[in-house]
């Protein structure tokens, strides 16, 4: 089996709706493993203990939610970098990551030549977007 390298996303109670999310702009049908469906109760028993989003575009994005024993830290210092020449897809991406969350660079033509933007969506997950230029 080839290695893979993949985001693996922590959330706070919310890692169901951000899975399904991330679905509605990827495409593909997340598997969903809840704390009660390996046996576990109390407080924790509906959170999503892994969730794994297979996308149509052939990535893949994991994630849980923080046990309500542990402490929950949002993602810093890092971003989930989307980068291509399909600039078509990559915009409507931006749009859906954007629409709902902050824009901290609006995605627009760079020094570079490329087109690039970074925002957080609504789950505070940060995220950058580069469109290749054809090459002259």
């Amino acid at each position: 089996m080839a290695s893979s390298l993949n985001p693996y996303l922590n959330f706070n109670g919310n890692a169901r709706q951000a899975m399904e999310f991330y679905a509605s702009v990827f495409g593909g049908e997340p598997t969903l493993t809840t704390f009660a469906d390996l046996g576990g109760d109390g407080p924790d028993a509906d959170r999503i203990m892994h969730a794994a989003l297979k996308t149509d575009a052939g990535y893949m994005i994991m994630g849980a939610d923080v046990p309500s024993s542990m402490q929950y830290e949002p993602v810093t210092g890092a971003s989930i970098s989307l980068s291509g020449d399909d600039a078509k897809a990559l915009r409507r991406y931006w749009d859906q990551l954007s629409a709902s969350g902050n824009v901290r660079m609006p995605l627009e033509k760079q020094a570079w030549g490329d087109e690039f933007g970074m925002c957080s969506d609504q789950f505070g997950v940060p995220w950058m977007v580069n469109i290749s230029q054809p090459q002259s």
